[in-house]
């Protein structure tokens, strides 16, 4: 089941909302391999944090750079110039949340469709306008969206003032989802189990003693 939470994401509230869960913009994480095939440390230390999460009922800090925080700044004059462009009417949400996953859109679209905006140094928004195709480092994000929303299509903006804003539309690809769907799927039951078994720790002392 869907659940829309209608609060200004970076807040206390949205934090709440996304805790314990993995996110889209981590989905690329969760689908993530180390090298031969083995175990990737970050996503190792993602279901870690998440199992954190869900042990102590409150949710990490977030983590924030400056190109993180340059973003959220540049995201309005973004969604207006995307608005204006498509002659469209975007609709901010905080957080998405479906089942055991959730998702952050920067706006929904109409009935339909989704908006996802970046921002994106000089030069590498001359590479998107030069490659004019969807920018490949943001599919998992972008895809999970679409599933976690049940929604049809999602369009980036990318953004740096003063340059030409880049707009690309990318539909479901459900062949892609069905591969994302199932790493998130034993994510969660991995996470599950690490959860069962930090809960039902006891240090080497006691077990001795019992």
């Amino acid at each position: 089941m869907i659940e829309v939470f209608n609060c200004e994401q970076g807040t206390e509230e949205w934090f709440l909302a996304r805790a314990g869960i993995p996110t889209a913009s981590m989905f690329s994480t969760v689908m993530a391999s180390g090298r031969g095939g083995g175990e990737s440390k970050t996503r190792a230390k993602y279901m870690r944090q998440l199992a954190g999460e869900i042990i102590t009922g409150k949710p990490i800090d977030g983590y924030s750079n400056h190109h993180m925080e340059r973003g959220h700044v540049m995201e309005p004059e973004a969604r207006d110039l995307y608005a204006f462009a498509t002659d469209t009417a975007p609709v901010t949400v905080g957080f998405i949340r479906n089942g055991n996953k959730g998702c952050s859109p920067d706006s929904l679209i109409d009935e339909n469709g989704m908006l996802e905006i970046k921002s994106k140094l000089p030069d590498l928004l001359i590479e998107c306008l030069e490659r004019d195709d969807f920018p490949p480092e943001h599919r998992a994000q972008c895809q999970g969206a679409l599933w976690v929303a049940e929604r049809e299509w999602i369009d980036i903006t990318v953004y740096w003032p003063g340059m030409p804003v880049f707009i690309k539309r990318a539909y479901r690809d459900e062949a892609y989802i069905k591969t994302m769907a199932g790493a998130v799927d034993q994510f969660n039951d991995e996470l599950a189990a690490l959860v069962e078994r930090v809960r039902s720790y006891q240090p080497s002392n006691q077990k001795e003693a019992a």
